[in-house]
């Protein structure tokens, strides 16, 4: 039996979501139209809006779906910047969120982080200050586990011509997300980080919010995303919204069993460095080592060899020949940027599956400093 640590990547696929998909799989039918199995696509799409609302308290009719969180982070960036307006975001954001931000053109400011990848509010507030600006601010990281302040920044922010949009998709699910507790006016999800399918995402856009649609062509999401909706993987998407949303124990339940793993590393693996905050807000799921001396690659291969899925960072990134921009922001050198691994727990991840993991990487460690020295 395979040990699955790495969720902040994409969770398995729940049995709910699964389930609801298949009953999905009706008549085929375009959700816009008149007839009777249109009208079942509708109603399966509309309920799924409403579990995926619910889940960060937001009303149905606020949420646009996406083919991910990658075109919802597009859609908030070029849709959501006011005109003549600068960008402000942070160098460890997502490549969904810093690549669209490069190529768009406008003024942008790329705000540098602390050595635990954090941010600070007043930092967002001088780079917005000066005219009208789109604030781009990942909720949580996840190749760290770094939690920004984004309602702190949504506060100060308030009042000025400032668009506030967060990338959500490592948050929920993990830690509570409101999108009115955190004040901003946009917000993107991901269907697959919490266990529905991949290729599905969602833009929460505040009511009243003029949102300029990226792709035209048809009066799809109210007019903000053209393109029939894929109802079927809404509906996994839906399905997965509503367990999380039942599951009112997982965030304690990972912290507690990533502390076990943390404590039972930095007993057994000798120099063993923890990345990231070890103090102050962070996701419960996420432990992301170093050990010196040891290649993260080898580590990673090792692990997967005994029967561990892991990573080294963000799943969009693997195989790339550069190490974690993540990491480098921090303040790691390039080779050792290349060395964090990156463990990331689920709901079902389970006191076995950590002590099986402590039981191993001490063993794999030596074997890869041992083929080091050799």
């Amino acid at each position: 039996m395979r040990i699955y640590l790495d969720h902040n990547a994409g969770a398995p696929l729940r049995a709910a979501a699964r389930d609801a998909m298949l009953a999905a799989m009706g008549p085929p039918a375009n959700p816009s139209s008149p007839h009777r199995e249109g009208a079942r696509a509708r109603a399966l799409l509309e309920d799924a809006r409403a579990a995926v609302a619910a889940l960060i308290g937001a009303a149905p009719a606020e949420i646009v779906f996406t083919s991910g969180a990658t075109e919802a982070n597009t859609l908030a960036l070029l849709g959501g910047l006011p005109v003549d307006g600068r960008i402000v975001t942070t160098v460890i954001e997502h490549a969904s969120v810093l690549a669209p931000a490069r190529a768009h053109g406008a003024p942008l400011v790329e705000l540098p982080v602390d050595g635990d990848a954090r941010i600070t509010a007043a930092a967002v507030v001088a780079a917005c200050n000066g005219g009208p600006a789109l604030a781009s601010i990942g909720l949580a990281n996840g190749e760290v586990g770094t939690v920004a302040p984004v309602a702190e920044i949504a506060a100060a922010l308030r009042g000025r011509p400032v668009t506030l949009h967060t990338d959500a998709a490592q948050a929920v699910g993990r830690i509570p997300v409101d999108v009115h507790a955190l004040g901003v006016d946009l917000l993107s999800l991901s269907s697959h980080k919490l266990g529905g399918p991949a290729g599905v995402g969602a833009l929460w856009v505040r009511a009243g919010f003029a949102l300029r649609p990226q792709l035209l062509g048809g009066p799809q999401e109210r007019g903000r995303r053209a393109g029939t909706e894929n109802v079927v993987g809404i509906v996994g998407f839906g399905a997965a919204a509503r367990a999380v949303s039942a599951d009112h124990t997982a965030t304690t339940r990972m912290a507690a069993l990533a502390e076990r793993l943390w404590s039972g590393l930095r007993t057994q693996v000798p120099d063993v460095v923890r990345l990231g905050p070890v103090d102050g807000p962070r996701l419960p799921n996420t432990v992301n080592v170093r050990v010196p001396g040891c290649s993260g690659e080898s580590l990673l291969m090792l692990l997967d060899l005994g029967g561990v899925a892991a990573s080294l960072g963000s799943a969009c990134s693997a195989g790339a020949p550069e190490p974690s921009h993540v990491l480098m922001a921090m303040g790691l050198a390039r080779e050792t940027a290349r060395d964090g691994l990156r463990l990331s727990l689920g709901p079902d991840t389970t006191a076995d599956d950590i002590d099986a993991v402590v039981g191993l990487l001490p063993g794999l460690v030596r074997q890869v400093r041992g083929g080091a020295a050799a």
